[in-house]
Formats: C-alpha cells, sequence, structure tokens
C-alpha cells in the first residue's frame, strides 16, 4: 500500500504537467479542501489524499489508507472513493465524462464534469466508507 509522505503538497501540485492538468488539479484541490474539511497529504509520489484510516482484513493484513483523494496523471485526473463505486450508480449518471476503476474514476477534462456532482460522489464515498472504518483527518 502506497505510504503518506512529508513532501510538501504545493510543490507536488507545481510540478503537474501538462499545465492544463495543473489547473485542473488546483481545481479539485480546493474542491476536496472544500467538501472533507481536511488539509492534504501526499502519498507515494502522486496522490493527494484527504482524511486517513487504518483497516485489518480478515487475514489479519493491516495497514493505513487515504479516506479519498485524487492524483493528477498525464492522461487523466484519477479520483480516488474508497472503497470503491459499486454503490453510486445514480450519483455517476449525473457526473460527466468517465471510465472507472475498483476504487478509481478516470475524469479527463474538469470543464466536462459536473464539480457539484462530483462533490456529491465524495461526500457519499466517505459516508460509505465510514461504515466500515473509523476516518480520521489528514
Amino acid at each position: 500500500m502506497t505510504q503518506s509522505s512529508k513532501t510538501s503538497v504545493a510543490a507536488f501540485l507545481d510540478t503537474v504537467e501538462p499545465a492544463r492538468r495543473r489547473e485542473d488539479a488546483g481545481v479539485l484541490d480546493g474542491l476536496f479542501r472544500e467538501v472533507t474539511g481536511w488539509q492534504p497529504v501526499l502519498w507515494g509520489t502522486s496522490i493527494l489524499g484527504y482524511g486517513r484510516y487504518d483497516y485489518t482484513y480478515a487475514s489479519g493484513h493491516s495497514g493505513q489508507s487515504l479516506a479519498t483523494g485524487f492524483a493528477p496523471r498525464k492522461a487523466n485526473m484519477v479520483v480516488y472513493i474508497m472503497p470503491g463505486y459499486a454503490d453510486f450508480q445514480e450519483v455517476l449518471s449525473r457526473l460527466g465524462p468517465h471510465r472507472l476503476g475498483k476504487s478509481c474514476l478516470y475524469l479527463g477534462a474538469l470543464s466536462k464534469v459536473d464539480l457539484d456532482v462530483l462533490s456529491d460522489l465524495i461526500r457519499a464515498g466517505l459516508a460509505d466508507l465510514g461504515t466500515r472504518w473509523e476516518i480520521k483527518p489528514s
């Protein structure tokens, strides 16, 4: 699992390329801060995480993960909603163009995405995660 780091979030955001993705990352950072009320922490080398939770699986494996966040990649903006999107089809249908992975939502240009719906999705994901694990601030 990716670990949190002490790297400056602002310094990381300044390095995001291309410029359009950097601008979108700034918009998402503001959105996640507003929706969660938490300051971001860099996880690994490229994921901004808001909140965290400790987990222990039935197998005994345990660790810590970000509660929600995003990674500005060159091809797509990747939004992380833990533990996944299985129950959010109604919200996703209103979001705009996207692709799904297990706990990843792939977005192109934010100008084509309804940010109010994305805010609803972040809140719903945190509420769902909170039924399984205790969520703590970043």
